[in-house]
């Protein structure tokens, strides 16, 4: 599914060489491995027909924090809603969340006004070396519950 929703997305902010390295480096067997034993935890979102659409990668930060690396739906689903349902289902799941927070890409408009309209700012900006001379080129954004 991160396969099918990156090479969709991707390759038109970040170029095809740039999205095929980040898949390959974050969506590696051994790389998701890591990321659950460094406690990262996944949830599969799905429709009213129990068909798999999308998906949620998140961790604690501390006791009343919450970091999502990766959030994600499929291109033929965006736009009806989903992702805020699924949003609101993850605060309802950690009722005990203050802040919330994220990376994305600044030329990433269609899900940076996503964010926005869940009730995330942007806090700062920040690029970050990913290795083989690729930079990510991030908004950090956060979400204060009230």
């Amino acid at each position: 599914m991160a396969e099918t929703i990156w090479l969709q997305h991707y390759p038109d902010i970040i170029g095809h060489a740039q999205t095929t390295y980040m898949l390959q480096r974050n969506y590696s067997l051994t790389s998701l491995n890591e990321q659950l034993t460094e406690g990262q935890v996944f949830y599969w979102i799905y429709d009213e027909n129990d068909v798999e659409i999308g998906f949620l990668g998140v961790s604690r930060l501390k006791s009343d924090g919450l970091f999502i690396h990766k959030f994600y739906i499929l291109p033929e689903f965006q736009g009806q809603g989903v992702g805020k349902s699924a949003f609101q289902m993850l605060l309802a799941f950690y009722p005990e969340i203050c802040s919330i927070t994220l990376q994305v890409n600044r030329q990433n408009y269609k899900s940076v006004n996503f964010y926005f309209s869940v009730g995330f700012r942007i806090i700062r900006v920040a690029d970050f070396d990913i290795g083989e001379g690729w930079q990510m080129n991030d908004f950090i954004m956060e979400c204060k519950r009230d």
